[in-house]
């Protein structure tokens, strides 16, 4: 009877439970379902850019990412690390205790990325990615490897220009960095974690944004206007293409906000405005001919507005006027805010900064600025950090080799059945003399790396520090080889 009693209570039980089951399935919906609804897991960021797109009409990234890919490069560096000898008992016993250990130089390896942009191997990337590096490897989207050689670099923007020797790449477009607005849809393509060709996709969240990251590394020489936005970069992006949905290259990642070194929400990149000109200052001159105001400056806000009684809460104040400058000349004087550059609003440093960059030493822009609370106008001469308008030229470091040189006919290239070259026009004291090479030499390569110009075998030199080995030959058809020593 008791054992009855039990199954009959055991069994009112199970049917209770089987009851609620049932009615819980059919009442209520699974959380899975809850994870499962593609609004619940988008970025809430997202939703300002498309406020009035129907659902299934999100903008197609199909073909900026397909053309993207192809021109964004994999950078792999080698730099030489200084290392401590660890202490020991026989280190203190020859050296006694106390002494300074010697170091020792360690190769130390990097990655990053890079874009291409023209066909015969120009390639941007970040200073910051191939700074100090003694060799620079390309891996292309088709796994062709590449030597790289540093055409220029300019850490005021954290912008490198690199070369490899190749032939009718894919490459990326300039698109134009001033016409992005806030919520417009970007990709960032690049190598993060060493992972190759990476899409990923975001909004621009914030326009001439400053961080400070560059203005703590080169002081006042340091340039800051960056695109922020939410597409996720990691260590690896940085070199890497911004893209908007035309596949037009409007930016060069160049850092993450992170307190754990992974992204956590925004990235920031240089602006093609700027990389632009940086570039074709890099192909010319070989250094970057940067146009100076000549002030000393900061933001305007309403505590300042305040504290000055100025008329406006917006623009850039000017703390000081170098003497002698372009400003001084033009008549801007210390306490002037300056709204205006050739006609563009500006309201803050950063877009100061960026609008200024894009101009050369001798370059005549107008600027306006509040003085007492009437507008002015001024033409201002632009200089150069030497305050001169002249042009800069980057050291050539060849004149250790106590040579000049001259272009190959292509007459005497087909002679010798040779596709570069750079002749020793004429020798002077130097290191290839000192070798014994003759004029009429032709250099076809350094350091295994072809060579068709001056500027080719500066750029070998530069990355040099002792060993170079030249490759050529003589009018009459003999092959030679050279190893030089370039110890200073």
């Amino acid at each position: 009877m008791k054992t009855r009693k039990i199954f009959s209570v055991f069994a009112i039980a199970v049917l209770s439970a089987l009851i609620s089951v049932i009615a819980y399935s059919h009442f209520v919906k699974p959380e899975t379902r809850i994870i499962e609804v593609p609004q619940e897991q988008t970025h809430a960021a997202r939703y300002a850019s498309l406020p009035a797109v129907p659902t299934g009409e999100y903008p197609d990234f199909t073909k900026a990412a397909e053309s993207s890919v192809h021109a964004v490069v994999h950078v792999k560096t080698v730099s030489n690390q200084a290392q401590a000898y660890s202490g020991s008992p026989l280190f203190d016993f020859f050296f006694g205790p106390g002494s300074p250990m010697p170091h020792q130089q360690q190769p130390v390896m990097g990655s990053g990325s890079g874009v291409i942009i023209t066909t015969d191997g120009y390639i941007v990337t970040n200073n910051h990615v191939i700074d100090n590096a003694t060799n620079i490897e390309v891996t292309l989207n088709d796994n062709r490897t590449y030597k790289a050689l540093i055409v220029g670099t300019d850490p005021s923007t954290d912008i490198a220009l690199l070369k490899i020797e190749a032939k009718d790449l894919p490459y990326l477009k300039y698109g134009n960095s001033d016409n992005l607005k806030i919520g417009e849809w970007v990709l960032a393509v690049g190598n993060p974690f060493n992972l190759t060709s990476t899409v990923t996709a975001g909004i621009v969240s914030a326009k001439s944004r400053s961080i400070n990251i560059l203005a703590n590394q080169q002081g006042t020489l340091g340039i800051e206007s960056f695109i922020q936005t939410d597409a996720a970069v990691n260590p690896g992006n940085s070199g890497g293409a911004l893209v908007n949905t035309k596949g037009e290259l409007i930016g060069i990642n160049t850092a993450i906000a992170s307190q754990t070194g992974s992204y956590t929400g925004y990235s920031f990149a240089v602006p093609v405005g700027i990389v632009s000109k940086v570039i074709a200052d890099l192909m010319e001159f070989g250094k970057v001919q940067r146009g100076i105001l000549g002030i000393n400056i900061r933001n305007v806000d309403s505590q300042l507005a305040e504290e000055l009684d100025l008329s406006t809460s917006q623009g850039v104040y000017v703390a000081n006027v170098i003497e002698s400058s372009g400003a001084e000349e033009a008549g801007i004087e210390k306490g002037d805010v300056i709204i205006s550059v050739n006609n563009e609003e500006v309201k803050k440093v950063s877009e100061l900064q960026e609008k200024i960059s894009r101009f050369r030493p001798g370059d005549i822009v107008n600027v306006s600025a509040i003085r007492n609370g009437k507008k002015k106008d001024f033409s201002v001469t632009l200089r150069n950090i030497y305050g001169s308008t002249d042009v800069v030229k980057a050291d050539k470091s060849l004149s250790i080799l106590g040579a000049t040189f001259e272009k190959v006919s292509n007459e005497e290239k087909g002679r010798l059945r040779i596709n570069n070259g750079i002749k020793v026009a004429k020798l002077e004291n130097g290191k290839l003399r000192d070798v014994g090479i003759q004029e009429g030499f032709i250099i076809t390569k350094a350091n295994r790396v072809p060579i068709d110009s001056t500027e080719d075998l500066r750029k070998v030199v530069e990355m040099i520090e002792e060993g170079l080995f030249l490759t050529g030959i003589y009018p009459n058809g003999q092959v030679a080889y050279y190893a030089i020593n370039l110890d200073r």
